[in-house]
């Protein structure tokens, strides 16, 4: 357990690809009207995705790399909230 804890809070490789998919599912979440059906699961994305960009610009990657995960959860939260909002219209 320790070591694996080890390996990940020494991770050197920045989360491109967690960072792109959670910006896409925010773009798809608003697109989708989660500003207006789901404004709540939107905000908690881009926060998270904002503390992404911190901790990615600190050199932070495994930190980074979490939170742009839970962007992308909680963007998928946003839109799926937003999609089920507007089908009980």
């Amino acid at each position: 357990m320790v070591a694996l804890l080890a390996l990940t809070a020494c991770e050197t490789t920045p989360p491109a690809q967690e960072m792109s998919d959670a910006r896409q599912a925010i773009a798809v979440a608003r697109e989708a009207g989660a500003g207006e059906f789901a404004a709540f699961h939107l905000k908690a994305a881009e926060d998270y995705l904002e503390s992404a960009r911190r901790a990615l610009n600190s050199g932070e990657y495994a930190e980074a790399r979490y939170n742009a995960k839970q962007a992308k959860m909680k963007a998928l939260d946003a839109l799926n909230a937003a999609e089920s909002s507007r089908q009980d219209r």
